[in-house]
C-alpha cells in the first residue's frame, strides 16, 4: 500500500481515447469507514435483499469500506474452495493471495492502479482447486450508502487447472438522500489456469453523484476460457476497461457488454483481447443505447502478437441513438503482428430503424411500445447471458428505468 501511494504521486491518470477523465472529480475518494457485520443476509436493506439471489453456494457482501457478511456452503468448503473478502484472505491465505494480487493489473500502470493498490478495501477472493466444478454461481454484493466512505473493492479470482466456476456481482448505491460526489475504484483480476472455465457476470448501477472507474483483466492459460457479461448501467460517469490476455495455446475469451447513457453522462467503454497463444480465440460484443446529451466512446481492441498463429479475433460494437444531442463513437481497432490469423470487426452507429417501427405499428403496437421492443431486442444478446434469474430480472428493470428516465 505504501508503494502504491508513492507511485500515485508520480504517475498520470489513464488517457482513454477522446475522454478527458482528468476533468472528472477523481479525488473524491472518501475515508475508510468500517461497518458492523451482519449475522445473516436477511439483515440487508429491503431494496438490496433481492440482489443476493438467495445465493445457496456462497455470498460476500461489502458495505462502503468493509466486508459485512460472507458465507460459503459446507459442501464447497469441504472441496477446498475459498470464497471470502480479500482482506480476510490476505491474512488467512497470505501465500496464495501474494502470488496473484496485482499480477494481472500492475500497480505501476497508472495513477488509478497505483492509488487503488493503496486504498483498496473489502473485495472478494475466490479460489477454485484443481478439477473442481461449481455448478451454482457464487455471488457478491457491493453497496455504498455513505458517500463519505471509501468504496474501492478488489476482486481476485483464481481457477486452478480444469476447474469451472461462475461468479456474479452487483455494484449499487443505496442512498436515501442526495449525496456528495464519490469516486468508486474497482479492479478485477482473473487467473484462468490450464483447462479451466470461468464466467464473470457483473451489473453496475449507482447514483449519478458517483464516478465509476473499473478495470477488469483476465490471464487465460492453455485450453482455458473466460466469459465476461457486463452491464454498465451506472448513472454517473464511467471508465470501464475489460481485457482478456490469451496467454495459452487454445485459450478463448467471450465478452459481452451493454450500457445505456442518459442526461449528460460521459462513458469510456473499452473491451480488449490480446492474443499470445496459438489457436487462441476471442469474441467481443458491445451494445450501447444513448439518450439525452450523453456521450460514449466505445473501443474494441483486438491485438494479435507475433507467434500467435491460427488466432481468431472477432469484435462488434453497435450504438443506438435515441436523441439528436447524444453521441456515441464506435471504434474497432485491430493490431496484428502475425500473418496466419483471422480477425474481423463490425461497428455501427444509428437511430431506431423507422421501417421496424412502422412494421410493429402496423400490427397494432403503439410507436412508444414499438421503439421499446426494438431497444430490448437490440440489448437482448447480453441480457439473456446473465446466469442468475433474479439478477437478470433486476437488469431488465434497470434497463426500463434508464430508458424511461
Amino acid at each position: 500500500r505504501i508503494k502504491g501511494a508513492e507511485l500515485a504521486e508520480t504517475l498520470e491518470w489513464p488517457k482513454p481515447e477522446k475522454t478527458r477523465i482528468d476533468r472528472w472529480e477523481l479525488t473524491a475518494l472518501g475515508s475508510y469507514k468500517p461497518e458492523a457485520e451482519l449475522r445473516s443476509a436477511d439483515e440487508l436493506p429491503e431494496s438490496l435483499k433481492e440482489l443476493s439471489g438467495n445465493a445457496p453456494s456462497g455470498l460476500v457482501v461489502q458495505r462502503n469500506s468493509s466486508s459485512v457478511f460472507k458465507q460459503l456452503s459446507p459442501e464447497l468448503q469441504a472441496k477446498g474452495v475459498i470464497f471470502t473478502d480479500l482482506e480476510t484472505a490476505a491474512r488467512d491465505h497470505a501465500d496464495l493471495v501474494q502470488k496473484y494480487l496485482f499480477q494481472a493489473v500492475k500497480q505501476d500502470e497508472s495513477k488509478l492502479t497505483a492509488l487503488h493498490s493503496a486504498i483498496w478495501n473489502g473485495g472478494v477472493f475466490l479460489y477454485v482447486p484443481k478439477n473442481t466444478e461449481i455448478e451454482l454461481p457464487l455471488q457478491a454484493l457491493f453497496y455504498s450508502d455513505d458517500a463519505e466512505a471509501t468504496f474501492a473493492p478488489h476482486i481476485l479470482i483464481v481457477a486452478d487447472n480444469n476447474s469451472r466456476v461462475t461468479y456474479v456481482d452487483n455494484v449499487v448505491s443505496a442512498y436515501t438522500a442526495e449525496q456528495q460526489a464519490l469516486t468508486k475504484q474497482a479492479v478485477v483480476e482473473v487467473f484462468v489456469n490450464p483447462g479451466a472455465h470461468v464466467r464473470v457476470a457483473t451489473v453496475n448501477h449507482m447514483a449519478d453523484s458517483i464516478i465509476d472507474l473499473t478495470i477488469r483483466r483476465a490471464i487465460i492459460e492453455n485450453d482455458a476460457r473466460i466469459e465476461w457479461v457486463i452491464g454498465d448501467l451506472h448513472d454517473g460517469h464511467i471508465l470501464s476497461d475489460t481485457q482478456s490476455v490469451l496467454k495459452g495455446n487454445g485459450s478463448s475469451s467471450d465478452a459481452k457488454v451493454i450500457s445505456i447513457g442518459k442526461n449528460s453522462q460521459q462513458m469510456s467503454l473499452t473491451t480488449g483481447a490480446v492474443h499470445i497463444g496459438r489457436s487462441s480465440e476471442s469474441n467481443m460484443v458491445t451494445r450501447a443505447v444513448m439518450k439525452d446529451s450523453s456521450r460514449a466512446i466505445i473501443n474494441g481492441i483486438t491485438k494479435i502478437e507475433k507467434g500467435a498463429t491460427k488466432a481468431n479475433g472477432v469484435q462488434t460494437e453497435k450504438v443506438l441513438m435515441l436523441s439528436p444531442k447524444a453521441r456515441g463513437d464506435a471504434n474497432p481497432i485491430l493490431l496484428i503482428d502475425e500473418d496466419d490469423v483471422k480477425a474481423g470487426h463490425a461497428a455501427s452507429v444509428g437511430q431506431v430503424n423507422p421501417e421496424q417501427v412502422y412494421y410493429l405499428m402496423s400490427r397494432g403496437i403503439s410507436k412508444k411500445d414499438a421503439e421499446r421492443l426494438i431497444i430490448h431486442g437490440f440489448l437482448a444478446p447480453v441480457v439473456s447471458e446473465i446466469p442468475i434469474e433474479a439478477v437478470r430480472e433486476q437488469l431488465k428493470r434497470l434497463l426500463e428505468r434508464k430508458l424511461e428516465g
